[in-house]
């Protein structure tokens, strides 16, 4: 079954690292995504570029809406994302649990249905 991985976190925590900081929690990153390659988890990872840069689109009475930036109801921000392969919602749980932005943010799991699938 397949699982997104949704990485949260507060971009202000991101911008106070040091250059060597953010370098390490990079290379982590990188490493475990190859540790979830070789155990067939992993499907693709990616990371998203600042809040700054995003749109968010409503349609209302018919009129598109854009307005600058996401605009969740949060201090946390969506900044990347995995899309994984796992066995359950505990594996996929395990699997989020060692995401090493979980440790400044959170990970939202959440299936992707298969058609046939009730929601």
């Amino acid at each position: 079954m397949k699982y997104l991985c949704l990485v949260y976190l507060d971009e202000t925590k991101l911008d106070a690292l040091s250059r060597s900081e953010a370098a390490a929690l990079t290379d982590e990153s990188i490493e475990y995504d190859d540790v979830l390659r070789q155990s067939n988890h992993l499907i693709i990872a990616h990371a998203l570029k600042p809040t700054k840069s995003a749109r968010t689109v409503r349609v209302r009475g018919g009129r598109v809406l854009k307005t600058d930036g996401p605009f969740a109801e949060t201090k946390e921000q969506l900044i990347g994302f995995l899309l994984i392969n796992a066995a359950d919602m505990d594996d996929a749980v395990a699997v989020a649990a060692k995401v090493p932005l979980a440790r400044m943010g959170s990970i939202e799991v959440r299936p992707i249905p298969v058609p046939g699938d009730s929601p």
